[in-house]
């Protein structure tokens, strides 16, 4: 089996950071963009939120965990390693957490916790 990182592949700057892992990643990572499955509503929303890495034993780790895990099937992945040293952990995923709700906000166009169609 291999990991699957599902990603939005509606957000720009999601897609950009996926062309350039795709291209140094190796064959025991397949990257899969959220909207090209058929997923419960549920499932698909908290995958959009937050990136979202099914490891090859089934287990899932989200947000910078998955981005840092699915670098690490490239050549360059010791350079994310730092993100998440004890002294940085917590302000990366501070950080990442801000930036992926405002991020799943302003693209699905949610407020108080309701999405809808861009106006």
């Amino acid at each position: 089996m291999r990991a699957v990182l599902y990603y939005d592949g509606q957000c720009p700057l999601c897609a950009r950071e996926m062309r350039h892992l795709w291209r140094l990643k190796s064959d025991a990572l397949s990257l899969v963009d959220i909207h090209s499955l058929d997923l419960d509503d549920p499932v698909k929303q908290a995958r959009l939120q937050v990136l979202h890495l099914e490891l090859e034993g089934g287990e899932f780790v989200t947000g910078v965990d998955a981005s840092v895990g699915a670098w690490r099937y490239t050549r360059v992945g010791w350079l994310f390693a730092p993100l998440r040293w004890p002294l940085f952990r917590p302000i990366v995923d501070w950080v990442y957490a801000k930036w992926a709700q405002r991020r799943y906000e302003k693209l699905y166009n949610c407020q108080n916790g309701v999405c809808g169609p861009q106006a």
